[in-house]
């Protein structure tokens, strides 16, 4: 991995760059690069990055934005120096998550906005722990929703719809990739993290104590792994 490949991060659905804001990577010299999730499918999506980003880069994904990730790692992966996946899933979505999808839908068009949705699932984004002795994460979290905005988180739930299963077609990777896994995450548990290692030929698993917001909650030590992880891989990646 390149040192001079630039870092892309991708925050997960109905999240905003608030969630690097205190990892401070700005720190390291040219700054990361922080696109929008803003396509309504995945591989319009993907499409979209590899059109506006560098030549090479380092992508760190979240959730939604490492399932971007992945699927953009294995479109081209001649343009992905290394890859941290971050509180995230390879599967293809269930019907549970389908239909709660679709019903968030309806309820933006009967009138809710994002901000209040994400208000509905604060639990299982921070921890109970959290939502009631850190006031300031939960305001941060809601923030996020609601500068994500009604029409943007439409789009992301669309964009949802249209995952499909990667986690059998990971072995093709050959990238330093570094999995980031949340203890305590409920809605992408440490299992689809070991699994997502289980797949991939050059992988590394670090599981925090943390929930699903991972480098909102733990910030500091997020950030050290990144950079620890960065600083070690110094090979270039091969493509298979």
């Amino acid at each position: 991995m390149s040192a001079s490949a630039p870092l892309v991060l991708l925050a997960g659905m109905n999240c905003t760059a608030d969630l690097w804001a205190d990892a401070d990577f700005d720190a390291e010299g040219a700054g990361a690069i922080r696109p929008t999730l803003d396509r309504p499918s995945l591989r319009a999506q993907v499409d979209a990055l590899l059109a506006e980003l560098p030549a090479r880069f380092v992508l760190v994904g979240h959730s939604l934005g490492g399932i971007v990730g992945m699927a953009l790692a294995l479109t081209s992966p001649e343009r992905v120096a290394g890859l941290c996946l971050v509180a995230t899933n390879a599967k293809a979505p269930t019907s549970a998550q389908r239909e709660g999808w679709r019903e968030w839908m309806r309820r933006l068009d009967a009138g809710a906005d994002a901000r209040s949705l994400q208000h509905g699932i604060l639990e299982p984004l921070l921890g109970e722990h959290l939502v009631a002795e850190r006031p300031d994460l939960v305001e941060r979290t809601l923030r996020m929703g609601a500068d994500t905005g009604k029409e943007l988180l439409r789009t992301q739930l669309a964009l949802q719809l249209t995952r499909v299963d990667l986690l059998s077609r990971l072995s093709s990777l050959r990238m330093p990739t570094l999995v980031v896994s949340g203890l305590d995450d409920v809605i992408c548990p440490p299992s689809f993290h070991t699994e997502i290692v289980a797949a991939l030929p050059d992988a590394r698993l670090v599981s925090l104590d943390a929930g699903h917001l991972l480098p909102l909650e733990r910030p500091r030590e997020f950030a050290d792994l990144v950079r620890a992880w960065r600083s070690q891989q110094v090979r270039p990646a091969a493509v298979a």
